[in-house]
């Protein structure tokens, strides 16, 4: 049993971590970004006066509004509109997690006096807690580790390429 879910798990984990990586890797920027340029002093506010029940309203809105976007985005991309599919997906996926993301952050505590919700928070967090915990999520981890050096370090090759050019120009 444990040779067949080894790989399975390691499926698993590869797929969490790179829409994990993906996605909230440009969601999370994004939000902070957000919150620091716009001020939403009086929106903040009203959302943070919110019971406990309209804040889990109001957290799952962004989610019962977006959702549908995949099936769009599956549908132009099976109708071979392969670009507009990928777009239709990728903007409305960061869409959806930047509110989704900011929401959590300013409703969090009050989502956890809700015991369904603080009970499924529970097993979430205590699923992803297993799955970095696997030796599939480790190596996924390091992959992804290796490859963002590598392109660190190209990045940094081609600014110092670019720079000397500029430099030599002047």
């Amino acid at each position: 049993m444990k040779r067949i879910l080894k790989p399975v798990t390691y499926v698993l984990a590869a797929i969490y971590f790179v829409v994990d990586a993906v996605f909230m890797a440009v969601a999370r920027p994004i939000a902070r970004w957000i919150g620091r340029h716009f001020e939403f002093r009086r929106l903040r506010a009203w959302i943070r006066s919110l019971s406990p029940y309209a804040s889990l309203a109001l957290f799952s809105v962004p989610v019962i509004v977006l959702e549908p976007v995949k099936p769009v985005a599956a549908y132009l991309t099976a109708t071979g509109q392969f670009l507009s599919g990928a777009v239709t997906f990728i903007v409305g996926e960061l869409l959806k997690l930047v509110l989704v993301e900011r929401l959590f952050h300013l409703t969090r505590d009050k989502l956890m006096r809700i015991r369904a919700f603080a009970w499924a928070y529970g097993k979430y967090a205590g699923a992803k807690a297993w799955l970095q915990a696997t030796e599939a999520w480790r190596a996924i981890r390091a992959l992804a580790r290796a490859v963002k050096d590598a392109v660190a370090r190209v990045r940094a090759r081609l600014v110092g390429s670019f720079s000397g050019l500029a430099a030599s120009r002047d």
